[in-house]
């Protein structure tokens, strides 16, 4: 365990600039997911019928949709400011 803290956390910058693209797109896939389920939710409220899952039921996974959504966004505000500083080292 202490060898894995001792390590860099990325291989090289292409690594970091990959990994930010790809938490930047799951959480864009998260968000745009948590706006569909609202919308939804709002929707079968307002015309009271039951579109699949109950109103409140849509909003429910509209949370969840964001909460999981926090976590890669996250990562890559880490990973920027990682790159950030790599950058910023390299300039002095």
């Amino acid at each position: 365990m202490a060898s894995f803290l001792e390590e860099q956390p990325f291989k090289n910058r292409d690594d970091l600039k990959a990994v930010i693209k790809r938490c930047s797109t799951f959480a864009s896939y998260c968000m745009v997911f948590c706006v569909i389920f609202a919308l939804i939710g709002i929707i079968g409220d307002a015309s009271n019928t039951t579109l699949g899952l109950e109103s409140v039921s849509w909003f429910l996974l509209a949370i969840v949709a964001g909460l999981f959504g926090i976590y890669p966004q996250m990562h890559s505000i880490a990973a920027k400011h990682l790159l950030y500083m790599d950058e910023t080292k390299k300039e002095q």
